[in-house]
């Protein structure tokens, strides 16, 4: 607990916290100006569009870039030094996402119509929003190349700066197109903004002109294929199926429940990514680089045991007090057309305070590159959440959403316990190794990734 504190107060805070801070609360900001603009121009029916395009768009992009970012922002980290294998990584990345880009893009422009029937009901045509979404996407799939090389160069400031930058300039570009055109500029906003962040990023990345001679085609080769795609596999798998099962759900609450009441499922989860963007930024700037460097499970079960005694107290009270202010919050973020929400409360918060429980300990399956584990137990999740929905949906309607999103996570949580089982309450012996107890599998995971 001492060292997260110490971390916490010495380098997260101090070094980037200010910036950091910032561009959460910017987020959550517009995050809350474009809720408003939606629900007073366009109200509940016209945000579950908006979720149903949200999640669609989240896929594209993730395949269209093949989930490399933070492969990308590893290797180009590790080889900023060494020319040669830097040329390689960048080179192999680049004309890897340019290809997919390509197709994605293409695919989704010829196929627009046979798209728009998908994600949206039958009475709604916005085919040419994704039209223009398969305009716009190769200019994300640069930005996203831009960002990694930052990142990995360790432009946390510029990278955080770009980020504050692109939010204002994305919500006021999404505000105006809501006012001026509704229900249209709202999506069209959602498949551009992230896109014209790109004019920004360049100027971040304009002093790294010294790297476009490394981009050679005749640099792209099998190894650094091999390097990107255990991380590309892990989260594509994660950003193409959630977004997709969140349709699937949403599609399915319009046709049984209501297009009112997907809307209200679509507000709860909104409000829900909010509160999560303070603890899921900890996870990520802690948790992913700490469980990375640790080689024994006594260290990983001190790791896992401090960020349970220090943050969780701190996250479940804070759970407690939006539980009780959601009439509040629900007036402030939406209108009085989604007071419906707040029945929809205790469930969604029951389920985040789980989610964040398991998920502090499955980040070990990215730090350690426990492959399979990872894909079994996203699998596992997503099957739970898509039928448990439908089961609890039919039963209690929207509200049977979040009881699906608590029992998925219940569930999730103790599969996650059953696999670190050893790691977590078993016998360690001196210099922090199980005894004869422990748990094989994960051993020998962390063992090959030692190695590799």
């Amino acid at each position: 607990m001492k060292k997260l504190i110490d971390y916490i107060n010495n380098n997260v805070l101090v070094k980037v916290a200010s910036l950091n801070s910032a561009s959460v609360i910017i987020k959550i900001v517009t995050g809350f100006l474009t809720s408003k603009a939606i629900a007073i121009f366009i109200g509940a029916e016209g945000l579950a569009l908006i979720g149903n395009l949200r999640n669609f768009v989240s896929s594209m992009q993730s395949f269209a870039v093949l989930g490399m970012y933070n492969g990308m922002v590893k290797y180009i980290a590790e080889f900023k030094n060494d020319t040669v294998e830097l040329s390689k990584t960048l080179s192999t990345a680049f004309y890897l996402g340019f290809i997919s880009t390509i197709v994605v893009s293409f695919l989704c422009y010829f196929n627009a119509e046979f798209i728009n029937t998908l994600i949206f009901p039958t009475y709604n045509d916005y085919a040419y929003v994704i039209r223009i979404m398969a305009v716009a996407l190769p200019f994300y799939s640069m930005n996203m190349f831009a960002f990694s090389i930052m990142n990995g160069f360790s432009k946390y400031r510029m990278l955080l700066v770009v980020n504050i930058i692109g939010q204002i300039l994305g919500s006021s570009i999404t505000l105006i197109l809501i006012y001026q055109n509704k229900i249209d500029g709202a999506l069209i906003s959602i498949v551009i903004a992230e896109s014209i962040i790109f004019l920004i990023t360049l100027v971040g990345v304009v002093n790294q002109r010294s790297l476009i001679p490394l981009i050679r085609s005749s640099q792209v080769n099998y190894a650094n294929i091999k390097n990107l795609s255990s991380y590309s596999v892990m989260a594509l798998f994660t950003a193409i199926v959630l977004p997709l099962v969140a349709i699937s759900i949403r599609t399915y609450i319009i046709d049984n429940v209501g297009f009112k009441d997907a809307g209200f499922w679509e507000a709860m989860t909104r409000i829900s990514k909010y509160y999560l963007m303070f603890v899921s930024s900890l996870m990520s700037l802690y948790i992913l680089p700490r469980f990375s460097e640790i080689d024994n499970n006594k260290e990983f079960r001190e790791e896992v045991f401090g960020f349970y005694k220090t943050i969780i107290p701190v996250f479940g009270l804070g759970l407690l007090v939006i539980f009780l202010l959601r009439r509040f919050i629900v007036a402030i973020v939406f209108t009085d057309e989604f007071k419906p929400v707040e029945d929809l409360f205790l469930w969604q918060l029951l389920g985040d305070f789980i989610k964040v429980l398991s998920i502090v300990i499955s980040y070990q399956f990215l730090a350690k590159k426990m492959f399979w584990h990872y894909i079994i137990t996203e699998a596992f999740s997503v099957m739970t959440l898509y039928l448990t929905s439908i089961y609890f949906i039919d039963l209690y309607g929207v509200k049977g959403a979040t009881i699906a999103h608590f029992v998925t996570y219940v569930m999730y949580y103790g599969i996650i316990l059953l696999i670190f089982s050893s790691s977590l309450f078993g016998v360690i012996q001196e210099g922090g190794i199980l005894n004869e107890e422990h748990d094989h599998d994960q051993d020998e995971d962390i063992k090959e990734n030692e190695e590799d």
